[in-house]
């Protein structure tokens, strides 16, 4: 958790490591650093998707450039901020949470570059954050997971141990257990965002285990591909992942960052952009839920599509007490509904959940 002593300490650092250049004041020259390369779906896929948009509804007046390959946690995401910002990048998207700390310490160091972190929670007066309420998405997967799964054990395969990967856990959880109460979650941590062969192992290790529906909070197509190969089932992260699990895959949670792109690439050309927290779900379209398999019982799908327009609408939330955290203290009283304030900060999981939280998560 970065603090204020922490960002003393970054700016201090930032004039150092940045030296005296001269920072860009009124360029249109607009970069982002994505962890991964696009391929054809997931992560870095919806993100490049976004980045199209806004080339298409801007055209010449503005150069988008995208860095691929972006390491994040100070192992190549500094010098990459270095050398943009040396380039007279007026706009810099960091479109992954590993890049926190470096986008903090290039913001001091260059105040007239504006900078978007993607999954962050550290603003200044010249970087904002954005991100999804990928929790919302886990509602109707949790619904139909809990439904369909016939030995009432439901895999997740989680990256770090954070809010972010936290409140998805534990809004699936909760989903499943109002459908089916039997329901049990095993959770595996890979402390990675893209680790496909570490993906494959623990989707097998989960299915092994009796699991026969796998959720993951993880980049690659290899949980999808790995229940498609044993009979289990499977929900899509980021992208609709159908093709690669045609059998398998249940439904997804699909990231549309396009308008975003495009409204902040919009205020930084007429002068209007200023330092914003956006944190969108269902109801400002920056998720969506992908197509419902036909496998699933007709009023499985009213459910999870009812919940869908319900959470879109604001009639309903993840997050209503009486909850209570993993080891039986009160969270949230009857009728309770968690703030954001309560979300951001979830470092726990719920009532229910038997498996353990590692320490040290990034």
């Amino acid at each position: 958790m970065i603090n204020r002593r922490h960002a003393i300490a970054l700016m201090a650092a930032a004039g150092s490591a940045y030296g005296t250049s001269t920072f860009a004041q009124e360029s249109k020259k607009v970069a982002f650093m994505l962890n991964g390369t696009p391929g054809d779906v997931g992560w870095n896929f919806e993100h490049a998707r976004g980045i199209e948009q806004a080339k298409a509804a801007y055209g010449d007046a503005v150069q988008i450039d995208t860095f691929t390959d972006v390491k994040e946690w100070g192992n190549g995401d500094a010098e990459q901020l270095e050398q943009l910002v040396a380039a007279d990048y007026g706009m810099i998207f960091g479109c992954s949470f590993g890049y926190m700390q470096s986008m903090m310490q290039a913001a001091f160091a260059a105040p007239n570059v504006k900078f978007e972190h993607c999954g962050g929670y550290v603003r200044v007066a010249n970087l904002s954050t954005y991100s999804a309420r990928w929790y919302e998405g886990r509602v109707p997967q949790g619904i139909i997971a809990g439904t369909m799964t016939k030995t009432n054990k439901v895999g997740y395969l989680a990256s770090f141990p954070i809010p972010q990967v936290l409140r998805g856990i534990n809004a699936a959880y909760l989903a499943a257990k109002s459908v089916n109460p039997d329901v049990e979650f095993e959770v595996v941590w890979l402390n990675a965002w893209f680790a496909p062969e570490k993906e494959e192992a623990a989707a097998r290790d989960l299915i092994a285990n009796g699991a026969d529906v796998l959720l993951a909070h993880t980049n690659s197509t290899k949980p999808t591909e790995v229940a498609e190969e044993l009979g289990a089932f499977a929900f899509g992260q980021a992208s609709d992942m159908t093709a690669y699990g045609p059998n398998a895959t249940l439904s997804s949670t699909i990231n549309n960052w396009g308008p975003y792109y495009v409204r902040r690439i919009g205020a930084m050309l007429d002068g209007t952009w200023e330092t914003e927290n956006t944190w969108g779900g269902f109801a400002d379209e920056i998720i969506a839920a992908g197509a419902f398999s036909d496998q699933m019982a007709n009023r499985t799908f009213l459910q999870a599509s009812d919940t869908v327009e319900r959470l879109s609408s604001g009639q309903t939330h993840p997050f209503v007490g009486p909850i209570r955290r993993q080891d039986g203290s009160a969270w949230l009283a009857p009728g309770e509904t968690a703030s954001d304030r309560d979300l951001l900060k979830m470092d726990f999981f719920v009532q229910g959940i038997s498996s353990v939280i590692p320490s040290g998560g990034n």
